[in-house]
């Protein structure tokens, strides 16, 4: 299936898709390792986790469930962590600068529809200072249903002022093309992204699917 004709919007998950935030998650996890004084893990391992969330990472290290009764204490105590490297070693993907660049050149607003809380995305972003700025970022406090539920996509179509049939959503989970999905959108599965090793994307539906970020250029605007 070939990207809308009409496309008015292009609307991107944030962490493993529009920004490479992997490296400072890992080192805020091996900084939770060693505060329990456990040995290091492989990076790679870290990274596949990534978009799975904090909860998951958490579980990844220490091996604790999330009904653990120090749970909340732990994956607080990663987000500190991640605090103290947010946006130091994070830059967006291959390719996605002259992506954005083109689509303002073509009328074509963007957007980011992520499960990761304001109170990370906003300073990231301002770091980040990417240009042209999104016309949308929607977060999980904005809405009431996070991903995989479609309320976010449908609150970013709103702020770009076009429908779910004229937009494109990106992401490297499955959450995200369920969410694409069902608001009716054409969707695209990053498998650049932070996919876990037990997870294939050609299972999750989507639409199309790009195996480096840079080829994201040519499946959405060809010619």
């Amino acid at each position: 299936m070939n990207a809308p004709a009409d496309l008015r919007a292009v609307i991107f998950d944030l962490d493993g898709t529009l920004v490479d935030t992997a490296d400072e998650f890992v080192v805020a996890v091996q900084a939770l390792l060693d505060h329990h004084r456990r040995p290091a893990m492989d990076a790679d391992r870290i990274r596949a986790t990534v978009s799975s969330g904090a909860a998951a990472l958490v579980t990844l290290a220490l091996g604790l469930p999330a009904t653990a009764a120090t749970f909340e204490g732990e994956r607080l105590r990663l987000l500190e962590f991640y605090s103290e490297v947010l946006g130091s070693r994070a830059g967006l993907f291959p390719g996605i600068e002259n992506l954005l660049v083109e689509l303002a050149a073509r009328d074509i607003a963007w957007g980011i529809a992520t499960n990761k809380p304001r109170a990370y995305t906003d300073p990231l972003l301002a770091r980040l200072g990417i240009e042209p700025p999104p016309g949308s970022v929607v977060c999980p406090e904005d809405v009431r249903q996070r991903k995989p539920h479609p309320e976010s996509l449908y609150r970013n179509c709103r702020d770009l002022g076009c429908a779910p049939h004229q937009a494109v959503y990106v992401g490297d989970h499955l959450r995200d093309i369920q969410a694409g999905r069902r608001a009716g959108m054409y969707t695209v599965a990053a498998r650049y992204g932070y996919i876990e090793p037990d997870d294939d994307p050609s299972d999750w539906g989507a639409d199309a699917g790009v195996d480096c970020s840079v080829d994201l250029y040519t499946l959405l605007l060809p010619g």
